[in-house]
Order: structure tokens, then C-alpha cells, then sequence
């Protein structure tokens, strides 16, 4: 059967490609980025023959026109290039994306694939600073973290322990790596579409109904509500998710707290942590290193990156 080599978990921006010049004099925007090269060092070395990234999705690859709680990508990968992140077509490994899909629809787990999936940074972040463009076939999973109602901790959990098994049934001595891309503490601008209430807010919800074709037209705007948001960290709370990854604990972390909660402690942001309870599901939360933590108010996040190295 095939085998799950190494899981990473990291955090992503775009306002690292398009404001760096801004934080190059601190030492802790620096040691993420070198935490990034590292990660990306620690995949290299582990060999994989494909890497599934799991990530959201910020309203340029799903709209609410559209919006699956979990989704594959199954054939083409289209990255928006938005900020300073991938632009273009990347390679997918297809025939083991639709196997692990069939295998996890077998296992009575909905999920939706796209043959021409859009995705944002969300997760082509990952595959500009760890895996590198081009250069391994990946398997993207978007989950939904930002147009509720939302999966469940629980289930997303769940997500991940059917990807595991499906990750199994690929061809003997197959390797792949799993990646977690997103939170931690963070708060968005971005509103319950449900229940706007000022006028950026609706004019971000209406961007996410209408904005599929037209999307430069919201996103001058667009960007500037989300730079000039103000910064929302909580590092207690990340530092307990990692603490977690460390101890290989972090699957106790979806019954301990509340989607409410978490986003009332760190942040509409932190709902990204689905990515990593998937990922650590899916390495049968073994115990994990955290590579580095910084708070970055000046990206309006807490960026950590933890990897997760199961022996051979």
C-alpha cells in the first residue's frame, strides 16, 4: 500500500509577497520565511511522489454561487496568481486525486471534485514556498472556512481519517506527503454573508456572489479593506496548537472547543485550522515539531509552521 511520509503545517499571506519590504528588519518575519525554506527542505528529502495541500478558499476559485463544504481536485489546477502567488496551471497527479476521491466517497463521505479547479492562495501559498511550481504533481483539497455554515472540527477530522485510508489503496510503495495550509489567530474582514451589516460588508458579499467573471472590479477595493483591517492575534491560542501538533494531541482539540469559540478567541482566521486537524488526522496525530511561531500584526496573523515526520 502507499504511505503517508510527512505532514506540514503552515500558515500563509499574501501580504508577505506584496509588503515584505515593510517587515524585512524583524527577526520574526524572517525566521518564518526561513521556517517556509526549511519545510521545504524537510519535503524534498522526504521524496514523495505526490503531495496532497489542503487549504481554503478565499472567494476566487468557490463562490457562493457554489460553495461545497469539502471539494477535490480531480483534473486541471488553476492558480488566480492574485498578490504575488503562482499564476497558471500547476500538475496534478489526477489518477491518484480520482482514486483517493472514489475511495472516500466508498467510505460514505461526501465530497465534491471539480475537473478545472480555481484555487487562491489558499493554496498556491504552499506551493510557491514548499513544494515549488512544477515541480511535484499535487492533490489539492479546499475546505470551507469562510462562507458559513461550516464543516464540523469533528467532521473534518473525520475528513482526515478517511484520507488516510483512502492515501492506502494507492499503488504499493507509492509516498505522499500531506500539507495544512492556513490560520493560525487571524481575523479577516470578511462578514457572515448571511447577515451583512456595513456597507464593505455588502460590498464583499456581493463580490462573492458577482464577482466569478468580473473579479477585477471588486478588487481594488477589496484589497484595501483587507489591508487596512486591524490586527486580531491570539498567541495563547496558537501556541496551544502547536503544543498540540508537538504532543500529538491535536485531535483532542475539536471536542474542547466550539466553532463559536474558536472564532471568538482567535479570529474568523483561525477557522483554517480545519486544514491542520485534517492533516494531523490523516498522520494518525503522531507527534509533530514546530519549526517556528511568529506573531506578524503587520500580516494580521499568527504564522507557524510545524511539520510531522512519521518514521520509515
Amino acid at each position: 500500500m502507499a504511505k503517508i511520509v510527512l505532514g506540514i503545517g503552515a500558515s500563509h499571506t499574501t501580504l508577505m509577497n506584496t509588503q515584505w519590504d515593510k517587515v524585512d528588519h524583524l527577526q520574526r518575519a524572517h525566521q518564518f520565511r526561513d521556517a517556509l525554506i526549511e519545510s521545504a527542505a524537510i519535503l524534498d528529502a522526504a521524496k514523495p511522489d505526490a503531495v496532497v495541500i489542503i487549504g481554503s478558499n478565499h472567494f476566487r476559485g468557490y463562490w457562493l454561487d457554489m460553495m461545497p463544504a469539502f471539494s477535490i481536485g480531480v483534473g486541471e489546477l488553476h492558480c488566480a496568481g492574485e498578490h504575488g502567488t503562482p499564476f497558471g496551471s500547476q500538475k496534478v497527479d489526477k489518477k491518484a486525486a480520482l482514486a483517493i476521491c472514489n475511495q472516500i466517497i466508498a467510505d460514505d463521505f461526501d465530497i465534491a471534485f471539480s475537473t478545472k479547479l480555481s484555487v487562491d492562495h489558499g493554496i498556491s501559498h504552499a506551493i510557491q514556498w514548499i513544494v515549488g511550481e512544477d515541480k511535484l504533481p499535487v492533490i489539492p483539497v479546499v475546505v470551507n472556512c469562510f462562507a458559513p455554515p461550516l464543516p464540523s472540527l469533528k467532521r473534518c477530522l473525520q475528513f482526515g481519517e478517511s484520507l488516510a485510508q483512502a492515501i492506502e489503496t494507492l499503488p504499493d510503495g507509492m509516498r505522499v506527503a500531506v500539507i495544512a495550509t492556513g490560520g493560525l489567530s487571524h481575523q479577516l474582514p470578511f462578514p457572515d454573508w448571511r447577515k451583512p451589516e456595513s456597507a464593505n460588508d455588502e460590498f464583499l458579499v456581493d463580490s462573492w456572489k458577482e464577482g466569478r467573471d468580473n473579479w477585477s472590479e471588486y478588487e481594488v477595493r477589496r484589497r484595501q479593506i483587507i489591508v487596512n483591517a486591524p490586527p486580531q492575534l491570539n498567541e495563547a491560542f496558537d501556541l496551544r496548537v502547536l503544543e498540540q501538533i508537538e504532543a500529538g494531541t491535536l485531535g483532542q482539540f475539536a471536542n474542547q472547543i466550539s466553532n463559536d469559540q474558536l472564532v471568538s478567541l482567535a479570529g474568523n482566521g483561525a477557522n483554517e485550522v480545519r486544514a491542520w486537524l485534517m492533516m494531523s488526522a490523516a498522520l494518525g496525530h503522531q507527534s509533530g515539531e514546530k519549526l517556528c511561531y511568529s506573531a506578524m500584526p503587520e500580516w494580521l496573523t499568527g504564522m507557524a509552521v510545524a511539520v510531522i515526520s512519521p518514521p520509515e
